[in-house]
């Protein structure tokens, strides 16, 4: 019955511990499906629609997500590294604890997403929206934030520590204790 339950995909699916390890899942409508541990590595969701999705604790490492929606969706601790997201839809996501090092989100929608204690090391989240977004204690050492919009965005206790946000929109954003050690910030805009 597993391997039936593993095979059957939509909305609501229940797809959790399944290994669709390098699926093409281009396009799938998977919206309020359960994926809770499973393994999407290099998986292609390519414009996949994972609408409030629950993928938490999931293994989509160097998985394609590039354009899809994940509006809403549940990626708690879920390992994203060198994951491609690209233009991904992900405001009101939850990622807490989610290891997104290395990962491609640049130009993603993240506004008012839950990064607190994310692992965005070396993360490419150049020109992302990061309006709103919880990015308390989250470790984005070397991560390349330029022209990202932090507006609102809460960066309290974050390590920034060589990451750069050149150019990046940090008004009314929350840094405190943040570490800033060489961090870049030309051109940025810091108003409050």
């Amino acid at each position: 019955a597993a391997a039936d339950r593993c095979t059957t995909f939509g909305p609501n699916a229940d797809l959790h511990d399944c290994n669709l390890g390098g699926a093409n899942l281009t396009d799938a409508n998977l919206t309020d499906a359960n994926l809770t541990n499973a393994k999407l590595t290099g998986a292609n969701l390519f414009v996949a629609d994972l609408t409030g999705a629950k993928l938490t604790g999931a293994d989509l490492f160097m998985a394609d997500l590039t354009g899809a929606k994940l509006t809403g969706a549940n990626l708690t601790n879920a390992n994203l590294t060198n994951a491609n997201l690209n233009f991904a839809k992900l405001s009101g996501a939850n990622l807490t604890g989610a290891n997104l090092n290395f990962a491609t989100p640049s130009f993603a929608n993240l506004t008012d997403a839950n990064l607190s204690e994310a692992h965005l090391n070396g993360a490419n989240l150049t020109g992302a929206s990061l309006t709103g977004a919880d990015l308390r204690r989250a470790d984005a050492r070397l991560a390349h934030l330029s022209e990202a919009n932090l507006l609102t965005a809460n960066l309290t206790d974050a390590n920034l520590t060589d990451a750069n946000l050149t150019e990046a929109n940090l008004t009314d954003a929350n840094l405190t204790r943040a570490d800033l050690e060489r961090t870049e910030f030309a051109r940025a805009k810091l108003t409050n």
